[in-house]
């Protein structure tokens, strides 16, 4: 039990490489940095030398939970994301509710992070019935 990794919006890319760095080195911690379909290729370049664990692609600038598909302009993202050949691999969050969009995310990404359709499925259901949700999913 423990914790493996954080995710920190708002840690600017500059103050973790020189403040937070080497602590997070220190305790095995991996740092998840956060891409947008509006984040610059030099950046994404930037975040993806620094890190050592997955990039979390953020599919729009909508909240989560809030989206009913994927359209063509973020399946763009995803296939020009997927392009770069980072180094990292990337994981698509924000949208990821049902076995279409799960699938549209993960054609060029190796993941997609599911939150809201989660959480709202955990609220109807028993905690028993996780895998059935997982296999409506994949």
């Amino acid at each position: 039990m423990g914790i493996d990794g954080l995710i920190i919006p708002d840690l600017p890319l500059y103050v973790y490489e020189n403040e937070y760095k080497t602590m997070f080195e220190k305790y095995g911690l991996k740092n998840v940095f956060l891409i947008t379909p509006q984040t610059s290729i030099e950046r994404i370049t930037q975040i993806d030398t620094i890190s050592d664990s997955f990039i979390y692609m953020v599919s729009s600038a909508a909240v989560t939970g809030s989206q009913s598909g994927f359209g063509n302009e973020q399946l763009d993202y995803f296939k020009r994301i997927a392009g770069l050949k980072l180094k990292n691999p990337q994981i698509v969050g924000f949208g990821i509710k049902d076995e279409e969009t799960f699938d549209q995310a993960t054609k060029h990404q190796k993941g997609a992070i599911i939150g809201s359709a989660f959480i709202k499925y955990l609220a109807k259901n028993p905690v028993s019935a996780i895998k059935d949700f997982v296999a409506n999913i994949i």
